[in-house]
């Protein structure tokens, strides 16, 4: 959203003044988003219209960007648009080119009744892993399911006895709570959140992980991926519901079956993932190795 608004900046006129304050330092105004001596505020723009052979000048007003409290342009940030905000979420039936077809499901059972019908499809979250197979190794899906809008693989939940992280969940909001989680608790229970959290900061770009989520991470079983390991060493359960609304629990160590291959069914998806507080005298710590840690 707020690249949009910037892009479309270009092509606006906009007064100097209205984005700066009279910070005088030595006679020299200082622009407040470069912190350096500027000319944008030396003079004010004035609205002068000719009326009967005479001029009368007006100083120029900023425009209100928030009607509701009559706030001003260069006091706050734009806010996201209310409408978006009040929107409801409908379930959505795409179709695209070459017979493609991309459902987005709002709850669990419509996922696991489309899971069932086309058990061959791929689940989406981010995109990011699919995205790069299907443009740089020609791969092909005809179904896509978006499992993003589903409450049930969206819960972030602290728990008495450990963490429950839903498959959807980013990994950026993840990384927020693992943030929480290490501040509030004792030291003793946090040694795998803190071990998670820091391995975080080297995976990929903050762009990606704001989109790309646990479950997507987990279930391609990457060879190299950052998190795997991390899951395993920390006793992590996965939590795997059927069609039928069956559940059953595997252990990370047990989950990952050989090179991209993992515990799943055709008619199953990873519903969440509990990480149990470490216990006393147990400690996980990260280690990463590669050309370039942050991106391997």
């Amino acid at each position: 959203y707020r690249p949009i608004i910037d892009a479309f900046r270009v092509f606006a006129k906009t007064d100097n003044s209205v984005y700066t304050k009279p910070y005088l330092t030595n006679g020299e105004f200082i622009c407040p988003s470069s912190g350096k001596p500027c000319s944008c505020g030396e003079s004010k723009v004035h609205n002068c219209e000719s009326s009967a052979g005479a001029d009368t000048c007006g100083l120029h007003k900023p425009v209100s960007y928030n009607e509701i409290d009559g706030s001003l342009y260069k006091e706050k940030e734009l806010i996201f648009p209310p409408e978006l905000v009040l929107r409801n979420d409908l379930p959505l039936k795409l179709h695209g080119f070459g017979g493609i077809r991309w459902y987005r499901p709002l709850k669990l059972k419509h996922l696991l009744d489309l899971k069932s019908l086309y058990p061959d499809a791929k689940l989406v979250v981010g995109n990011t892993e699919i995205g790069i197979e299907m443009n740089f190794k020609n791969a092909r899906y005809p179904i896509f399911i978006s499992v993003t809008h589903i409450p049930e693989l969206n819960v972030l939940s602290i728990k008495d006895d450990g963490l429950e992280i839903g498959s959807s969940v980013r990994l950026s909001r993840l990384q927020e709570v693992l943030i929480k989680v290490i501040a509030e608790r004792e030291i003793h229970e946090t040694s795998s959140c803190k071990a998670i959290s820091d391995q975080l900061k080297w995976f990929a770009g903050k762009q990606v992980k704001n989109v790309a989520s646990v479950g997507g991470n987990i279930c391609t079983a990457s060879p190299i991926s950052d998190l795997n390991p991390l899951w395993m060493a920390a006793r992590a359960d996965f939590h795997i519901v059927d069609s039928k609304r069956n559940i059953r629990t595997v252990h990370a160590k047990d989950f990952f079956l050989g090179y991209r291959k993992v515990d799943l069914a055709q008619d199953e998806i990873l519903l969440s993932i509990f990480l149990p507080w470490s216990r006393h005298f147990e400690f996980v710590k990260e280690f990463k190795q590669s050309h370039r840690r942050e991106d391997d």
